[in-house]
């Protein structure tokens, strides 16, 4: 194992992409601050996009994506991760080069039944992957990669199928516990003080987006006041399947921008979601046996 991991490390191929040069984040940022709407909203720190490609990785990839997306935060924003993450390498490797690191956290024990649902190889092939592996992945390398489900009760279970929304209001109000979990993760009062500012940038990771048939990356939440009072959520969403140069001229425009990142209750439509997560700091030995099961706290929608 040591030996096949020294080869990958050696091996791996730094993952080509469009870098935004005055950082993707910063350009969000600044578009959320010129809104005079009465809002607040929270962020994550340093996030690249990763665009699915079509001579690579389209209809296929966006697990790979979100993992690459998510790696960039985490080797951007905490120096633990630097030292461990891809064996020290400092930066996002491609798509085989992840494939390889998922079978390597397989044969480590890690997700023993996602591994055996996917036969135990990814390399090279089109399989798609979601938030467990994902998950599986991360903890390989010692990091607390959470997972969340949302969903009907089991007996209702309806997966593959869309939400039946002939009562919009219902559906809203079922949608609003994801909703309310986003906020209350991005917006933690132990680290988050808005003080005069309606835009600031908290301590957590982006977080994983699955649903049945894509995935996609949240990189922060906002929350706005209504006449009536009540608060109404948008989550802020980074989409493998959408152009970076696009989304970074419509963001230093500062037009049409909403359209591509800002997700409201209303787009909700799918009976199931997942969120990965990853909490601060690097696993114990004792701590990373009990990572290598996959486990997850369950919210009813």
């Amino acid at each position: 194992m040591d030996e096949k991991i020294s080869c990958l490390i050696g091996l791996q191929t730094r993952s080509k992409f469009y870098k935004v040069e005055s950082g993707l984040m910063t350009l969000l940022r600044n578009c959320l601050e010129s809104e005079t709407e009465n809002s607040k909203t929270v962020l994550s720190g340093y996030v690249d996009h990763f665009q699915s490609l079509d001579s690579e990785d389209a209809g296929w990839g966006c697990g790979w994506r979100n993992i690459q997306m998510l790696s960039s935060h985490l080797l951007a924003q905490r120096p633990e991760a630097r030292e461990v993450l891809f064996g020290g390498s400092g930066f996002v490797p491609d798509i085989v080069s992840l494939q390889r690191w998922l079978e390597v956290a397989w044969e480590k024990g890690f997700d023993a039944p996602g591994a055996s649902q996917l036969d135990h190889d990814v390399y090279g092939s089109k399989k798609w992957i979601g938030t467990t592996e994902c998950a599986a992945l991360l903890r390989s390398f010692g990091f607390r990669a959470r997972v969340v489900d949302f969903g009907p009760k089991e007996s209702q279970s309806v997966v593959g199928t869309n939400v039946d929304n002939t009562d919009d209001k219902a559906s809203s109000e079922a949608y609003q516990v994801l909703m309310d979990f986003v906020w209350n993760y991005f917006s933690d009062e132990n680290t988050v003080q808005f003080g005069l500012q309606h835009v600031v940038v908290g301590e957590k990771t982006p977080l994983y987006f699955q649903h049945d048939g894509h995935s996609r990356t949240i990189v922060g939440v906002q929350a706005k006041h209504q006449r009536d009072g009540i608060l109404t959520y948008n989550l802020l969403v980074l989409d493998p399947a959408h152009s970076i140069t696009a989304l970074e001229r419509s963001l230093k425009k500062k037009m049409g921008w909403q359209k591509l990142i800002r997700k409201g209750t209303n787009t909700l439509k799918k009976p199931q979601y997942q969120l990965c997560y990853v909490d601060p700091g690097i696993a114990s030995e004792e701590e990373m046996e009990k990572l290598k099961t996959m486990d997850s706290v369950f919210f009813e929608l």
